[in-house]
């Protein structure tokens, strides 16, 4: 379904939300690849709401390699070591994530910012847990 909503600037799942009001493909996804933080959520009993889980620090890292992929594919040739860091921060005052897990990438994210991808990469190599 991505295919059909691609215009190469953004993610064609917005596209697809725009059109449908949800994004099949996205939820296809995200439901499958867990280095997806929305991957990681679960029914709390106690509260009886759908609640974020810390993720395993193999995930996240996938997910930190994923978010600067995505700059890079929609930045092209403008890409800068922060735009990472800075869609992260646009969304989280909104994004459901468990709490530690959101200080890791983010922490990684302001590293690579400041640092830039090699010594950021090996950081994030040599990281066990959090």
């Amino acid at each position: 379904m991505g295919a059909r909503y691609y215009i190469g600037t953004r993610s064609p799942n917005d596209g697809e939300r725009a059109d449908k009001g949800y994004s099949s493909a996205w939820m296809h996804h995200k439901g499958r690849n867990r280095h997806h933080f929305e991957y990681w959520t679960d029914y709390n009993p106690e509260t009886r709401l759908m609640t974020p889980v810390k993720m395993p620090i193999n995930y996240v890292k996938e997910m930190f390699c994923d978010r600067v992929a995505a700059s890079k594919i929609y930045q092209k040739e403008n890409y800068d070591p922060k735009h990472p860091l800075e869609y992260f921060m646009r969304g989280k005052a909104k994004r459901s994530i468990h709490p530690e897990t959101s200080d890791l990438l983010e922490g990684w994210l302001k590293m690579l910012s400041e640092v830039g991808e090699d010594k950021t990469l090996k950081y994030i190599k040599n990281q066990k847990s959090y």
